[in-house]
């Protein structure tokens, strides 16, 4: 009886679960056939039926109610494939009574898109966001217990996959703007083509605007394919040699000078020793040499010779913005940038006219993927009478989004794009061509209301020479992130999957990313993941920027560390306006205090924001300092979810818990070291120069925009940094000191060389010398190290103070090394510095003490520190330092300096929190310090 009861049990259980979900999906069709027999709900299917999509709407369902597992749909800009065949799917499972059981997943490339065509979807069933239609992006989203079809962005459909293989309850997979090729898109390719035998139940919609749709049909064995013809108005192009004879612009080699143009170039190459033409005016060398101008004027004929490929322009937009606010009908104008900084410019520019900054003539608008979602918004609403929107955007708004209004659009020609060098494993993100089809999206996006006018602020024949197609992201950027995704996904060998990709990458960049993987420790050697790249796995940043975080939070500095990734994340919130660029370097070196790091300006710019937000004067503190308000926003938006996202492994309970040393900036730097290895240079400091190297690249420079890049001397012996720029050479963009002992305890893998305290990192390439036991000490260390940062990630619950010896060792050593360099074989070590009298470890705070207490007070923005010294009748000097209302007394001391120091250094020790050291700590120093016992003792008192 027991048994058929518990065979009962089961069958009881899904006769109630078909009978809640037949009464949902009853509701559901009458709740639909209510809407559609309203008033207004018969004006939105009127409104629906000018979509040309409407006369594909029975093929459409009749395939995938088929045998087709896989359909591909096509259609021209403004068809309304986006809108019309999600709802068309699941209206046809509403109206067969199957609208309970259907799930609808449809991903976008980019945020602002999914929520805007849910919102647009959602209103269109005369619901509000969140019932039956919602969103999901990274920081927010919209979705209810009824929802039933979900647009989100493709990351977010992949993080799924990470803990539902089999996407269980999914019915329908589309997957839109899939002619973009981003990396994403191919990735989830291959993994749904795995996944369709396994579910023979999913179907799969795959939506291009481009007629490349032979591609994915032949990838998925000849998938039935549908195109729709788009309805857009005709959009007249007028290249720049029309543009030239039509406005009577003149170019000249003075005029064209502009925020990513020639004037960064210039600054650049001054470091340079020869100039060789960009990879942007290579591209179209042969076709301007070629082309004949002989039909336009002289005047045009003499600008198009001074025309310059690398510049945008900014000033020929902004003469083109005016003919068309003077000279042309009602409409919107969307002009297309390469990037942030380049909006931001050009937006600055524009403020400044006359005509172009008036807002009760222009609304100037700015469109850009990092923007906060209800600023990206504003750029769908309609002007008031008589205003003319102007949106400057980057490419996100070829495809992905559609600013109904639009009438005019001004065509740079440029998209920000990575392209990756396999063989000197050196990526570069930077302006190049767009392609013909981007060309093409770029100027339909004028005809969706009107005849439209698309300003191409490039020659004919420039256009001409573009590739048809972009080239896939897959084959141009490193794959790191993409390799550890497809081993937490456990989708077997990175090279076998990556071989059945639409277009497979290069070996040789597959080979370079998991041998990267295994560098930082995310692989073992059989390329397995390891307990660090299951961690990794789960945070959605790069792997580098993903083990900072993670550094961060075991050594209790995550504060700053989390400041640090979200600002490497987004951008860089620095401003240098065009006519402004000295004041504000000026401005972000007061950041840096001579710290020579580029991560430590940015958290001490984001905490100064912070304190200006509290009382309420933000705005005024980024316009002083040159700072984007809204980076600085969506640095914080950002860190918020790093938090939540660690808590969500287990690594964070609280963030109290976690910023016991926030405070240590040396400790920091190591963090910093930890994440960013092996992005190292080496520093050698010339008579009049500094020498940089690395080891794929050879001599490279700093971009102008680092602190360390107006820097006449370097004082650290190695750098680390985020990200290269190849232009005539290559630039480290954003760097940050480090020592022998940062490198050799955060860095990489350390082996033994061939004789005794002689030490190898990456293969040989970074080589240090010195005394065997010095050596064994750095090794043991070293190896402690690694092993608590393991048992930690085991144990997320390990309390590290309990292993407070090493801890403490570990931080006298990144602290009190003294930056020379003094273990590379070759290094001349400054004299002076060899003293060890100066010190921080032989004098209780060193000359440095009251140096170091001073630059605290001033960054924390009190006066700075008196000091009153009495003399004592044994002959000795006692001082008391006296800040912002707080007394410390000194030990006394055979002179009033030294009085004056020690007293610093006693109230630095208040300051940082420091508690006097157990003796095992100072034994445990004591092979590397080589001090008296004395002096270890004084030394482990200072942070």
């Amino acid at each position: 009886m027991k048994d058929l009861d518990e065979q009962k049990e089961p069958s009881n259980q899904s006769v109630i679960a078909e009978r809640v979900l037949r009464r949902r999906s009853l509701h559901m069709h009458n709740k639909q056939l209510d809407w559609q027999e309203s008033p207004e709900g018969q004006r939105m299917l009127e409104f629906r039926k000018k979509s040309s999509l409407i006369i594909k709407r029975e093929h459409i369902t009749e395939l995938l109610f088929s045998q087709n597992q896989v359909v591909v749909v096509s259609g021209e800009t403004g068809c309304g494939k986006t809108t019309q065949l999600p709802q068309y799917i699941l209206e046809s499972e509403i109206e067969a009574a199957r609208g309970a059981a259907c799930n609808i997943i449809c991903t976008q490339p980019r945020r602002i898109s999914a929520m805007a065509v849910a919102e647009r979807v959602a209103a269109e069933r005369g619901e509000k966001i969140g019932e039956s239609v919602g969103y999901k992006v990274r920081l927010e989203g919209m979705k209810g217990r009824d929802t039933r079809l979900l647009f989100c962005t493709t990351g977010i459909l992949l993080r799924r996959l990470l803990v539902d293989r089999n996407l269980k309850g999914i019915t329908h997979v589309i997957v839109d703007e899939i002619h973009e090729r981003g990396m994403n898109e191919d990735f989830l390719l291959i993994v749904l083509k795995d996944l369709l035998p396994r579910r023979p139940e999913l179907r799969l919609i795959l939506m291009s605007a481009t007629l490349n749709a032979e591609l994915f049909s032949s990838y998925f064995g000849g998938a039935p394919m549908i195109h729709i013809p788009g309805f857009t108005y005709p959009v007249r192009s007028h290249f720049l040699e029309n543009i030239l004879e039509m406005t009577g612009y003149r170019l000249t080699p003075y005029n064209q000078i502009d925020n990513y143009g020639q004037e960064k170039m210039w600054k650049m190459q001054k470091q340079t020793l020869r100039k060789r033409k960009t990879q942007i005016a290579s591209a179209v060398e042969e076709a301007l040499m070629a082309a004949d101008f002989k039909e336009y004027s002289p005047r045009v004929r003499e600008s198009l010779t001074c025309w310059n490929p690398d510049s945008i322009g900014f000033n020929l937009i902004e003469h083109v913005l005016c003919h068309i606010c003077r000279k042309e009908r009602p409409g919107a104008v969307l002009v297309f940038m390469t990037g942030w900084d380049d909006i931001n410019s050009l937006k600055d520019q524009l403020r400044a006219h006359p005509l172009l900054g008036d807002p009760s003539r222009v609304l100037l608008l700015a469109c850009h993927g990092s923007m906060a979602s209800a600023e990206q918004k504003l750029i769908f609403d309609k002007p008031e009478d008589g205003v003319r929107k102007i949106v400057l955007a980057t490419n996100m708004a070829e495809t992905s989004i559609t600013i109904n209004d639009v009438v005019f659009v001004v065509d740079c020609g440029k998209a920000k794009e990575t392209s990756y060098d396999a063989l000197n494993n050196t990526p570069c993100l930077l302006p190049s061509w767009i392609s013909k089809a981007s060309a093409r999206q770029r100027k339909g996006r004028a005809g969706r209301v009107q005849p439209g006018e698309c300003y191409h602020l490039y020659p004919r024949c420039v256009h001409d020479a573009f590739a048809d197609y972009q080239l896939p992201e897959l084959l141009r950027t490193p794959l790191q992130s993409l390799c550890l995704q497809i081993k937490s996904l456990q989708l077997g060998s990175i090279s076998e999957f990556l071989s059945k990709a639409l277009q497979a990458p290069e070996p040789l960049s597959v080979q370079n990313a998991i041998e990267y993987l295994k560098m930082i420790g995310a692989l073992d050697e059989s390329e397995n993941l390891t307990l660090l790249g299951r961690n990794l796995s789960m945070l959605p940043v790069e792997p580098k920027l993903g083990k900072m975080l993670i550094f961060g939070a075991i050594f209790n500095c995550l504060d700053p560390v989390m400041t640090i990734v979200a600002g490497l994340s987004v951008r860089d919130p620095f401003l240098m306006p065009f006519d402004k660029k000295d004041l504000a370097e000026s401005a972000k070196a007061q950041f840096s205090a001579r710290d020579f790091s580029d991560h430590l300006a940015l958290v001490r710019a984001f905490e100064g924001w912070k304190d200006a937000e509290r009382e309420q004067s933000g705005y005024e503190y980024c316009w002083r300092n040159f700072l984007s308000v809204q980076t600085l926003k969506a640095i914080d938006s950002l860190r918020k979810q790093f938090l939540y996202l660690l808590k969500d492994v287990g690594l964070v309970e609280n963030i109290e818990s976690c910023n016991g040393w926030s405070r240590d900036e040396h400790l920091i730097r190591a963090i910093i070291c930890a994440g960013l290895f092996p992005g190292i240079c080496s520093v050698v400091n010339k008579e009049k120069s500094i020498s940089l190297k690395t080891m794929e690249d050879g001599a490279v420079l700093l971009h102008s925009s680092s602190v360390n890049g107006q820097e006449t001397r370097i004082p650290f012996p190695w750098i680390v940094f985020n990200e290269k720029v190849k232009v005539n050479s290559v630039f480290l963009r954003d760097s940050t000191g480090v020592s022998d002992s940062v490198v050799l305890l955060f860095g990489g893998n350390v082996s033994r060389g061939g004789l005794d305290g002689h030490m190898k990192m990456l293969g040989g390439y970074l080589e240090f010398f010195m005394k065997p036991e010095l050596a064994a000490t750095y090794l043991s260390i070293k190896r402690e190290l690694d092993e608590l940062v393991q048992r930690k990630l085991l144990n997320p619950k390990l309390d590290i103070q309990c292993h407070e010896d090493l801890l403490r060792a570990v931080r006298l050593l990144v602290t009190e090394d003294q930056c020379e360099g003094r273990f590379v074989f070759g290094r001349q070590i400054p004299t002076s510095s060899k003293k060890t009298k100066n010190s921080v470890l032989a004098n209780g705070g060193g000359d440095n003490a009251k140096t170091h207490l001073q630059t605290l007070l001033a960054r924390a923005g009190h006066q700075p520190p008196s000091y009153k010294t009495n003399q004592l009748k044994n002959n000795k000097f006692r001082s008391t330092v006296v800040f912002n209302g707080l007394d410390f007394v000194g030990q006394p001391c055979g002179s009033k300096k030294e009085a004056e120091k020690a007293a610093a250094a006693e109230a630095l020790r208040w300051l940082t929190g420091e508690s006097q050291p157990s003796e095992k700590t100072v034994d445990y120093m004591s092979a590397i310090l080589k001090k008296s016992k004395k002096k270890q003792q004084s030394a482990a008192r200072w942070k």
